[in-house]
């Protein structure tokens, strides 16, 4: 029995990990007049007379052009930023509002990463460019000029300057091209809307834990835990990867290390959904691009809750 093996390499897309997906097809000839593939449920088979080329193309191009599942290692491929230095009070103020679309951030800004996130999962590094500011020394000319309160994250596109984190993931979701990271089913579009107005809540209540209280917190992150069990489709929030992960994930990020090292409270315990969700966003190129080191997160809560009176 001769074999023949057909192999079809499909590179990553926006949406698969960044990682290269490949499909193997292989059939042998069970006799002189057909073949059969050998890793489909329900082996088609092939007789030669009729075993063209394009035929094989055809059943290959199908599978190759099958929508892939949204998944957290979204639109960023090999894509390696070289990320710019923070603009201070000696700094100039870029040329705005000369058609260039900008996202002013701070590097350290948990609501500035949010949008930083959407649009590195968005696959707009090359569309948006991003303009960091130093918030312990901006320059003068970003509250008169780009964004009169003063807060990032804020965007400057069509000639005009947005603001307010959620508002502006939604909005570079809508008006740009890349993946859609918002759900169009009716159910999960409402607990999306849902888990943003939870947001702040949350936040309160994991700051709550830095003061000494315990209960708030638990609560909220006992929220989180059964949340995440709500769709099977997935790991995140809405199964599928989506804005609400990036809503949560910049804090999450901040509040995991900073309460083990400065309360010993693992926030992760008794939660593995949670605990699985955090795992799955590692995986995120879009994400880690925009992730600090650990460690800079419990000194940033040291000295904001642990400071001399």
């Amino acid at each position: 029995m001769a074999a023949l093996a057909v192999s079809y390499f499909n590179v990553s897309s926006p949406l698969t990990s960044s990682r290269d997906l490949s499909t193997h097809f292989s059939f042998s000839f069970i006799s002189n007049s057909s073949a059969s593939f050998a890793n489909v449920k329900n082996p088609i088979k092939l007789h030669s007379h009729s075993l063209q080329f394009h035929q094989v193309a055809s059943f290959l191009r199908k599978s190759r052009d099958a929508p892939a599942p949204t998944s957290a290692s979204m639109a960023t491929g090999s894509w390696k930023e070289d990320l710019p230095p923070a603009l201070t009070s000696t700094s100039d103020p870029p040329p705005i509002f000369d058609g260039t679309t900008r996202l002013y951030i701070s590097y350290t800004c948990p609501y500035a990463q949010r949008v930083w996130i959407t649009r590195n999962c968005k696959g707009l590094q090359d569309k948006i460019k991003l303009v960091p500011v130093d918030l312990q020394n901006r320059p003068t000319w970003y509250k008169e000029k780009v964004y009169p309160p003063n807060k990032v994250p804020s965007l400057e596109h069509n000639n005009e300057v947005k603001g307010e984190s959620l508002d502006l993931i939604k909005y570079i979701d809508s008006n740009f091209d890349g993946p859609s990271l918002f759900p169009d089913d009716t159910a999960k579009k409402e607990l999306a809307e849902e888990l943003f107005a939870y947001t702040g809540l949350f936040n309160q209540a994991l700051v709550s834990l830095f003061k000494g209280d315990a209960s708030e917190a638990g609560t909220a992150l006992d929220f989180i835990e059964t949340t995440l069990s709500k769709y099977d489709d997935g790991p995140f929030f809405l199964g599928q990867f989506s804005l609400v992960d990036i809503a949560y994930a910049p804090f999450i990020e901040r509040f995991q290390p900073a309460l083990l090292d400065l309360r010993k409270y693992d926030i992760t315990e008794g939660r593995p959904n949670l605990s699985a969700w955090i795992e799955e966003m590692k995986k995120n190129e879009g994400y880690n691009q925009t992730r600090r080191d650990p460690k800079e997160h419990v000194e940033t809560y040291k000295k904001r809750f642990l400071a001399p009176l």
